[in-house]
């Protein structure tokens, strides 16, 4: 008995071994949804340059379809935010836009839809701070997130990259040394926040993988690979210096563009800002106090374009 529980232990840890994913030169498309750290719409992006898929596009040399949209939840029925969702504006926006052809037909063999959502649904206003709809639970939040990609797969999609929430209680906002800024200007205690929002994260995250696992289950065909960008970003977190490459001193707890604000000021207001320039940007991990830099982008985007071009992440897993 002892050796058959091993047997089965051993052969489930070597079953995503066998999902080899996409093939080399197979993905010509690349559609995505999500927030901020995703929006390729507007330039700047809010890392203060170009948003990571756009750098996939050029590396990748794909037509970038972008879909993510600043300060989207997942569902507004869940957490609400006046800002276009992924199910209720980012997913009609899709479907509207093939059915008029605003977007051409696109072979779901020769694309791929990237879903990165869950930091404004945990964030400021919502699940840390105390959400508008209490009955909200973050199973229900992550919940939706998996969701999406069975909605896409279910409309004919096939290949997919999930992105998890990366290290929020390591960004300025959510630190225990954080200060007044332009996303959250009240009282509050830091040190609570970092760890209730580290927590948030860690079980959010270990249940998005069970979800996710359990609904590949139901999408025979596809291929679906996981995206530890938590995993990545606490890498670049505790050794920059495989990342960052600017001409300042490298820089993890700070941020590009910083903007201190005083208690209870308006955010209509200007804060005292400190702005890193030139080359001096590229040695920090964050640009500001929730987003992540262009360097720390263009690390994300250099790993995905390793697995939508068929070869190796050691940040992504194929479930499928």
């Amino acid at each position: 008995m002892a050796f058959l529980a091993a047997f089965i232990h051993i052969a489930l840890a070597i079953v995503p071994a066998l999902a080899v994913g996409v093939a080399p030169g197979q993905i010509k498309n690349l559609i995505t949804f999500g927030d901020s750290y995703s929006d390729s719409s507007i330039y700047p992006a809010a890392d203060g340059g170009y948003a990571w898929p756009t750098w996939v596009a050029d590396y990748a040399h794909v037509n970038l379809y972008g879909l993510a949209r600043d300060g989207a939840t997942c569902s507004n029925a869940l957490t609400p935010r006046d800002f276009p969702p992924i199910e209720e504006w980012q997913l009609p926006h899709y479907f509207g836009s093939l059915a008029n052809g605003t977007i051409p037909y696109l072979d779901p063999e020769e694309t791929m839809y990237v879903v990165w959502i869950g930091t404004n649904d945990v964030g400021v206003g919502q699940l840390i701070s105390g959400p508008p709809n209490p009955d909200v639970s973050l199973v229900q939040v992550r919940q939706c997130a998996v969701s999406v990609v069975k909605q896409l797969y279910d409309s004919g999609a096939r290949n997919f990259i999930f992105n998890n929430m990366l290290t929020l209680d390591k960004t300025i906002l959510y630190s225990n040394y954080s200060y007044p800024n332009v996303y959250w200007t009240e009282q509050r205690n830091t040190t609570e926040w970092n760890v209730f929002m580290k927590e948030i994260v860690m079980a959010g995250n270990m249940m998005t993988d069970y979800m996710l696992r359990e609904t590949v289950t139901q999408m025979p065909d596809a291929h679906v690979a996981s995206f530890d960008t938590n995993a990545l970003f606490t890498d670049m977190y505790y050794n920059p210096q495989n990342y960052l490459n600017g001409t300042a001193s490298l820089n993890v707890t700070g941020c590009v563009h910083s903007c201190v604000y005083a208690l209870n000021q308006s955010t209509a207001d200007t804060g005292d800002c400190t702005i890193a320039t030139g080359s001096d940007a590229d040695s920090f991990l964050w640009y500001d106090e929730l987003h992540p830099s262009q360097q720390s982008d263009r690390n994300l985007a250099k790993e995905i374009t390793a697995v939508i071009q068929g070869g190796q992440s050691q940040w992504a897993t194929w479930l499928s």
